[in-house]
């Protein structure tokens, strides 16, 4: 048999499976609800093949995607036509505008991909990326006078990036996606695209109530050194999730006052957590101390239900890898990067179609039956 170079997941058989399933069909007929009468036009489920086209392929603009389809006889077939680069941008404009469709998808997989995986969800890992603009940022002087013509994204900003691989830490222009990412199956189950200037905190909240709004019961949230405050504590303290979070070198953690109690037997150990009470039990090593020997210490920033002392949390925060590994499969095998469009309405649907390629991929394959030996 002739070696395939086309990836399984992008190939026309596997876009109709996607097509096929009863997720993307709900999307086309709540779509196909929404025509007027006039001009027939593309099919709905042709313009929805060719939003996942975009994503499965990582095809950044719809001319190339066009040009794709034209050429390729096994997609026609699939798709049962061949959309137009116009039809394209009209269809992205009628995504915009019913986005309650679109989310309502997206939601029904999640919720499938739950039923597929029951333990998804469970403990997330959540943090921000950045997605440059498809501007350079920098406004064009009008002539020697103070009037400036904006930036060709007006809704990008500038923004910090930490540093990965060969790129080092900066400034770049653009947006920011802020996911929260199930560790087990390393796909995201709530996000929020932002301007690059918004910070990463006080966005917890409601990514938090997005993942328990689709289902999942979260009751472990990850993140790294960077939330770290105690409004992000307090967010989880109130949903009943324990935060694993590093701590900053503040004055209180300089003093010492994030260590277990000590006494003339050693040092306190610790001996669970109450989450109805919110608050972990330390006890004496030895049990001797009078007049107690044990105590409840209220959760806060410094003292967290699962102790950063012990080897469960450890294990737990090497679990944070996840969200990187699903931003970096979003951006290079989803076509997340390198954006083609201006605005924060396109740049979300944008991450909307991708995410939603990615996810209804994964389910795809939860779903089929495994091949007997």
């Amino acid at each position: 048999m002739a070696k395939t170079t086309v990836p399984r997941h992008r190939d026309a058989e596997a876009l109709s499976g996607l097509l096929d399933t009863p997720e993307i069909r709900g999307l086309i007929a709540d779509l196909e609800a929404t025509r007027w009468t006039g001009r027939p036009g593309y099919p709905i489920r042709a313009m929805v093949g060719m939003c996942l086209i975009k994503a499965l392929y990582v095809i950044p603009t719809w001319s190339r995607v066009v040009r794709l389809v034209a050429e390729h006889e096994a997609l026609q077939r699939v798709l049962g036509a061949t959309p137009s680069a116009d039809a394209a941008y009209r269809f992205t404009r009628k995504l915009r505008t019913h986005s309650d469709a679109l989310t309502a998808c997206i939601d029904a997989v999640l919720a499938s991909l739950a039923v597929e995986n029951p333990a998804m969800g469970d403990v997330v890992a959540m943090d921000g990326s950045d997605l440059p603009a498809y501007s350079n940022g920098q406004g064009k002087a009008k002539g020697l006078g103070p009037d400036v013509v904006p930036s060709s994204d007006p809704d990008a900003s500038w923004g910090h990036r930490s540093a990965v691989s060969t790129r080092s830490a900066g400034f770049y222009f653009g947006y920011k996606l802020h996911v929260a990412v199930d560790v087990a199956t390393e796909l995201p189950v709530a996000w929020e695209l932002r301007s690059a200037r918004d910070g990463e905190s006080p966005l917890v909240p409601g990514l938090l109530d997005e993942t328990r709004r689709r289902g999942f019961g979260a009751s472990i949230a990850i993140l790294d050194k960077g939330y770290d405050k105690n409004p992000v504590y307090n967010a989880c303290q109130v949903r009943g999730i324990r935060p694993i979070i590093p701590l900053c070198e503040t004055t209180k953690v300089k003093a010492g006052l994030h260590s277990p109690n000590k006494c003339g037997h050693g040092t306190w150990v610790f001996a669970g957590a109450d989450m109805k009470r919110g608050a972990a039990k330390w006890r004496c090593p030895t049990g001797q101390c009078l007049p107690t020997a044990s105590m409840w210490v209220p959760a806060s920033r410094l003292h967290t239900l699962i102790p950063r002392t012990t080897d469960r949390w450890s294990k737990l925060y090497r679990q944070r890898g996840s969200v990187e590994r699903g931003f970096g499969r979003l951006k290079h095998e989803f076509g997340m990067l390198p954006l083609r469009v201006r605005r924060i309405d396109r740049v979300r649907l944008h991450v909307d179609l991708a995410i939603l390629a990615q996810l209804v991929t994964a389910l795809t394959k939860a779903r089929a039956v495994p091949l007997a030996a």
